[in-house]
């Protein structure tokens, strides 16, 4: 996936270096960029519509994929994950029904405005500062469409900081974050890169966008995860403790005195034998249920979420994982909508 989306970088370079004007260039860049807008925009606004005409919504989830995987620092197979996980959520092979009793068919209760066209974008030579303000625009606009609350499927974990910066930002301060994950993700820059999968959450603590951040299920830190925990007065729950943890965990209560609750779900927080179709496989996971339990019991007013790090080139024959990931989609769903 790296190799496809440097070619358009590498032949915009070989552009440069012909002498091609830079503002023949970057004209096209930006119609590129205002097409992928205008996409986002135009499909919120009928989701958004018809919501609101079929009336008593007062949250509605609506999907909003991000097909990106090169900030991974390992695999990049999370960029296929977004058609796949649609895919299950429909196949038929369970009813649209969650365990909280929404029906997804509904309108009101799920809705999906499609994908940011991210190697499209990539293919034109669009660097990362520019793609993630990209993915922050996107999730504002799904946003401006009240009552749709974005739901945004990865994609490798990159993708939380857009899409928490542009929750704050259009909320108008910070949230809390619960984070479930193998890994705590807040590495400065991992190997080189201010927005390599592995710091995230760097970027959220540093520019405010959250008033605490609780990590749960962690089991694959480093000294600099815990250093940098304690600089951000982060909240890590490491599975080596969890069972004295449990009680707690399964009994949150979060986002009073800020603007939300911002969920963020990476699938490797599961132990592997529910979820292989992973990049990053630890073994010493949570079950399902656990995951199901936290969700399924936080007292939050959810305004936005993502699951992220389903890697389908990882998963098993028959699609395990993707189900798995879509399971997580339809809870979230439920806990977002009302």
């Amino acid at each position: 996936m790296w190799n496809i989306g440097s070619k358009g970088i590498h032949y915009l370079q070989k552009l440069n270096a012909a002498n091609v004007p830079a503002a023949l260039i970057e004209n096209g860049q930006n119609r590129v960029i205002d097409a992928s807008l205008t996409l986002i925009r135009e499909r919120a606004k009928l989701k958004g519509e018809l919501v609101r005409a079929l009336g008593g919504a007062k949250a509605s989830a609506s999907l909003l994929g991000v097909p990106l995987g090169h900030n991974s620092s390992f695999l990049q197979g999370p960029a296929f994950a977004p058609p796949r996980i649609r895919e299950a959520i429909w196949c038929g092979s369970t009813n649209s029904t969650t365990e909280e009793g929404k029906e997804l068919n509904d309108p009101r209760v799920l809705t999906d405005v499609g994908d940011v066209p991210v190697q499209e974008i990539r293919d034109c030579g669009i660097d990362d500062d520019r793609l993630m303000k990209i993915i922050t625009d996107s999730v504002k606009l799904v946003m401006e469409e009240d009552p749709l609350r974005p739901l945004v499927l990865g994609g490798d974990h990159s993708i939380s900081f857009p899409v928490v910066r542009a929750v704050s930002e259009k909320l108008g301060g910070p949230v809390d974050i619960l984070h479930l994950d193998a890994h705590p993700d807040i590495y400065d820059a991992f190997e080189g890169n201010k927005y390599s999968h592995a710091s995230p959450f760097a970027r959220i603590m540093e520019g405010g966008y959250a008033r605490r951040l609780l990590q749960v299920g962690i089991r694959s830190i480093n000294i600099e995860g815990r250093e940098q925990g304690k600089r951000f007065g982060v909240e890590q729950y490491e599975m080596r403790t969890f069972s004295r943890d449990r009680h707690f965990l399964e009994n949150l209560k979060l986002g009073e005195g800020v603007k939300g609750v911002y969920i963020s779900l990476d699938v490797d927080c599961l132990d592997p034998a529910f979820a292989p179709g992973v990049s990053h496989i630890e073994p010493g996971g949570l079950s399902f249920r656990d995951v199901l339990n936290i969700l399924h019991n936080l007292q939050a007013d959810v305004v936005a979420a993502d699951v992220v790090e389903f890697n389908p080139q990882r998963d098993t024959v028959d699609g395990m994982t993707a189900m798995v990931a879509a399971k997580l989609v339809r809870e979230l769903t439920a806990k977002i909508s009302k």
